[in-house]
């Protein structure tokens, strides 16, 4: 290395610089400009011919013109080579409130010119509109790229196989596209080098059960995204696992049926798991053994756990409190039980703990006042008990949203009215603890963020205080219902959200309330009419509830200026006068409610557009049942006409245009006529309730082909926390001899009713394959014949009153196999035979359901079965009184059959053959010497007194 050191040295060193300044500085030009300027000529033609065969309504490829293409939008070239190694046309639209997203998103089509990027790396058009096309086979030739992001970009087809030529690929995103599928996986194998894989939303459902096998074979993948991909079968096992450096998987809304896949266990794939989400599944069993394995992990990064939504049971291990970095823990609609983890306050740094919707019980510890980092926490819907102090909250600074109730209402509140929490929530939701009698004066404190505030059957029986509305109008939704509530309520000018006061005792008249959008009021004190000005007084309002209450007057006809009305319930009140033709103006409207009043006239209401639901049962309706379905709209789901003057026949050929019907009410009016055949296309008809009419003719046997009366539908509790108040329909059934009002499980009602009518003939067997059926009653009727011996079929079925008609025969053995059946009434018929003991009739224990059987018998009659009637209604030996007739006919027949053979095989051989007559009566006079010389010789051992006795008998 030359130093150097004399002033000759440096001026020569000088004079070499300055010589040679042009050539550096054409270097240095060369390098910016290979930098900054035009990218290679072949692909600047390249991307303009792109830009031809794209949309652009958003404009983002305006900047594409003149030479310097690497500074376009969008593109980025190599500093070294200069040529396109990127290429992001990703439409972000910040601004979807300003521009709606189908107005900035690219489309048109795809061309062969990318073929013309030969060292294209990069390419991301996520969230643009592709629709129509499919993804473009050419892409698996751009050998070069390692990041390729084709997401939520409605392209539809199969996946191209080719992409598996991508061997230098690390990511891979084609989540999201509408009709996007693939058959199997198999071309997975060619990445080599993939790390990210999204295929979110793709069909796999044809890729069977070697999806896993595919996956596992590529040893760099570090995050698998499968959610929402059809995959139904069991999550599949794993000989080799291979996932050594996975850290994210998601296999969330798959339906999967099976357990936890024990591959998930393995030491070498757990422990460097970040990110598990297995949620929306039908994943059984217990996760015991994988919170353990998680345990044994020394350096564990796992930060989120998502199994909600699965079938998951078992209770939680304390050795979940070793899991120092997670960050979210989200449990919920499982079936875990067992009380609260203790060691739970050791997690530092969790975020979000969602148990709500299991079956867990026990205190909640006072150590989750520890997790200071916390923020969401949802106790909802399980069985907690115990108190709730202060300290539970004690270091909940960050906490945002919190929610907790107790099915067995076993949770008290134990918080000083002085009381300041460290938190400032945005939703908190308490129901069914004890959190009074006093209102909570703590919520004072809660004015910053507080949007949404539930504390329903929160035992407050207190004043609503006057800083409450100060604080409310500031609110979206209030659910304050089912409490002991009292006081009139205030004008609320400012409120514009959801609030429910229903089930309290507020008294008063009603509020006009400007700016509400849903207003329940159920079930309290108000009293006097309906402001004359409502309509017009709350434009905005969509559900409006009355129902229940002690109003009195006639329904304001300026309802009908509330065009957003959805829901109105104006039940059980005083109301009267007629029902006002103005209410035919409300478009919107899907559910009405007017039971219960005292409303009189015709009604056309049935005829609303958007109508799904219309309960007029309980007032003085009169007129044509016809006539007011005729115009009836074609989605009613519900009609309850019940308890009016309807009169006339039941109009088969205009319920034939209701294809939606799953529940008709028509009790207790004047119809007539049969029951139409037309009920019998209804597929999700489930509630039939025509009783106490004066119908007449057969049961249709076309019942039994009712679909809905089939197949149980899946039932699932509402969240706590909503932005808008679940108003619900209710309806009215008269089952085991008491009304029974049903609101949430509607779906799950499946009840025939055709009691006190003038309805003739059998019980159709047809109606033992109804095996959903839970109620039903034709009592009080004049059907004859046998209960069908194959009822037993009804396996579900709560209540059956077969009571008061002419039936007869036995009650059926089969009726043994009903186990669900706690109500039954049989009394009044013409039954006989033994009352079957087994199962559930150990537990019809009254007999009056019995009597009025004069041949009925046994327990819990005080008739006891003669020996012929015993067995008869057994499970095992009775048979019916037909079967018994046969067999004594037969049995007599026999018995004469076999006298008269065995009469002649004897006698007549006698008759016919000589020598046998006198071998016989030979056989027979050596037998009578031998008896006497026998009888004669024990007569001899007895004094001669008794003797002579003895012989003169035998004389």
């Amino acid at each position: 290395m030359a130093i150097w050191r004399t002033p000759c040295q440096i001026l020569l060193l000088l004079s070499f610089l300055l010589l040679n300044k042009s050539f550096f500085l054409e270097a240095a030009e060369s390098h910016s400009t290979r930098k900054i300027g035009s990218c290679i000529e072949n692909e600047r033609k390249a991307l303009l011919e792109l830009k031809t065969t794209l949309n652009d309504p958003s404009g983002l490829l305006s900047s594409w013109v003149g030479k310097n293409c690497c500074n376009w939008t969008g593109i980025s070239c190599s500093d070294e080579t200069g040529n396109v190694v990127k290429l992001d046309l990703k439409n972000f639209n910040l601004c979807s409130l300003c521009t709606p997203l189908n107005q900035s998103q690219q489309g048109g089509t795809l061309n062969l010119s990318f073929l013309n990027l030969p060292y294209l790396s990069y390419l991301d058009i996520s969230w643009n509109n592709f629709q129509g096309i499919h993804i473009p086979k050419f892409i698996g030739s751009l050998k070069n790229l390692q990041y390729l992001d084709l997401s939520e970009n409605n392209f539809i087809g199969k996946v191209p196989p080719s992409l598996g030529n991508l061997s230098n690929l690390e990511y891979l995103d084609l989540s999201h596209s509408s009709n996007l599928w693939a058959s199997d996986l198999n071309w997975l194998s060619g990445l080599t080098s993939i790390k990210y894989l999204g295929l979110n939303g793709l069909n796999l459902s044809l890729a069977g059960a070697n999806w896993l096998q595919a996956v596992n074979m590529l040893p760099s993948l570090t995050e698998l995204h499968l959610a929402d991909c059809e995959l139904n079968t069991s999550v599949p096992e794993l000989e080799f696992v291979n996932f050594s450096s996975l850290q994210v998987l998601d296999l969330s809304n798959n339906n999967f049926s099976s357990s936890m896949p024990s591959w998930l266990f393995n030491i070498s794939t757990l422990c460097n798991l970040q990110r598990i989400d297995l949620s929306d599944n039908k994943i059984s069993g217990d996760i015991y053994e994988f919170m353990e394995a998680l345990a044994r992990c020394s350096n564990n990064t796992l930060t989120h756990i998502d199994l909600s939504s699965n079938h998951l049971k078992g209770n939680l291990p304390e050795s979940i409190g070793s899991l120092r970095n997670l960050e979210d823990l989200l449990l919920t609609r499982n079936s875990f039980s067992g009380s609260f983890p203790m060691l739970i306050g050791n997690l530092s740094s969790l975020e979000r703990l969602d148990l709500s919707f299991n079956s867990m019980n026990g205190i909640i510890p006072e150590s989750i006042g520890q997790l200071t980092s916390l923020y969401q926490l949802d106790l909802f819907g399980n069985s907690w008990e115990g108190i709730i102090t202060e300290n539970h909250f004690r270091n909940l600074s960050s906490l945002f949203y919190f929610s907790l109730s107790s099915i067995s209402k076993s949770v008290i509140f134990n918080l000083s009215q002085d009381w300041i929490p460290c938190f400032s929530l945005v939703e908190l939701a308490v129901s069914d603890c004890q959190l009074g009698p006093a209102f909570p004066s703590w919520l004072t404190t809660q004015t910053d963020h507080l949007s949404q505030l539930t504390l329903s059957s929160a035992g407050i029986s207190d004043a609503i205080p006057d800083w409450f509305w100060s604080l409310a109008s500031r609110l979206s939704f209030v659910d304050l219902s089912d409490n002991q509530l009292t006081g009139k309520l205030p004008k609320l000018a400012s409120f514009d959200g959801s609030m429910d006061l229903g089930f309290n005792l507020l008294e008063g008249s009603i509020p006009i309330w400007p700016n509400v959008i849903s207003l329940s009021l159920r079930n309290n004190l108000f009293s006097g009419p309906i402001p004359s000005n409502i309509g017009q007084g709350m434009l905005n309002v969509e559900a409006l509830d009355l129902s229940r209450n002690f109003l009195n007057g006639s329904i304001p006809a300026s309802i009908n200026n509330m065009a957003s009305l959805r829901f109105l319930d104006l039940s059980s009140n005083d109301l009267s006068g007629l029902i006002p033709n103005q209410l035919l103006g409300l478009q919107n409207l899907m559910t009405l409610d007017l039971s219960k009043n005292n409303l009189s006239g015709p009604s056309s209401l049935c005829s609303l557009p958007s109508l799904l639901f219309l309960n007029l049962k309980g007032n003085n309706l009169s007129g044509e049942l016809a006539a007011t379905l005729q115009n009836c709209s074609g989605g009613l789901n519900i009609i309850d006409l019940g308890e009016n003057q309807f009169s006339g026949i039941i109009p088969g050929t205009v319920l034939g245009n209701l294809s939606y019907l799953y529940y008709l009410g028509l009790r207790a009016n004047l119809l007539t006529g049969s029951i139409p055949q037309e009920l019998c296309k209804f597929t999700g008809l489930h509630i039939i309730d025509l009783a106490q009419n004066n119908l007449s003719g057969a049961i249709p046997e076309c019942l039994g082909n009712l679909e809905a009366f089939t197949t149980l539908l899946p039932y699932l509790s509402d969240i706590p926390l909503t932005e808008d108040i679940s108003f619900e329909e209710h309806v009215e059934m008269v089952s085991k001899s008491r009304k029974n009002e049903f609101r949430k499980i509607i779906d799950l009602v499946n009840a025939i009713d055709l009691s006190s009518n003038n309805l003739v003939g059998e019980i159709p067997d047809h109606l033992t394959k109804l095996s959903q059926l839970g109620t039903l009653n034709l009592s009080w009727n004049h059907l004859t014949g046998r209960i069908p011996d194959n009822i037993g079929n009804l396996r579900r079925l709560e209540t059956l009153d077969l009571s008061h008609n002419n039936l007869s025969g036995t009650i059926p053995p089969s009726m043994s196999s009903m186990t669900l059946l706690n109500y039954l009434n049989v009394s009044f018929n013409n039954l006989s035979g033994q009352i079957p003991t087994s199962n559930q009739f150990q537990t019809f224990n009254d007999p009056s359901i019995y009597q009025g059987n004069p041949k009925l018998c046994g327990p819990p009659l005080l008739t006891r079965c003669s020996p012929l009637s015993k067995g008869k209604g057994e499970d095992n030996n009775g048979e019916s009184e037909d079967e018994d007739k046969y067999y004594k006919f037969w049995f007599y027949v026999s018995m004469g059959l076999g006298f008269i053979v065995g009469f002649w095989v004897v006698c007549g051989s006698l008759l016919i053959k000589q020598t046998w007559r006198r071998a016989y009566f030979k056989f027979v006079d050596e037998t009578k010497d031998r008896l006497f010389v026998v009888i004669r010789s024990i007569i001899s051992r007895f004094p001669k007194e008794d003797c002579g006795r003895m012989m003169m008998c035998l004389r």
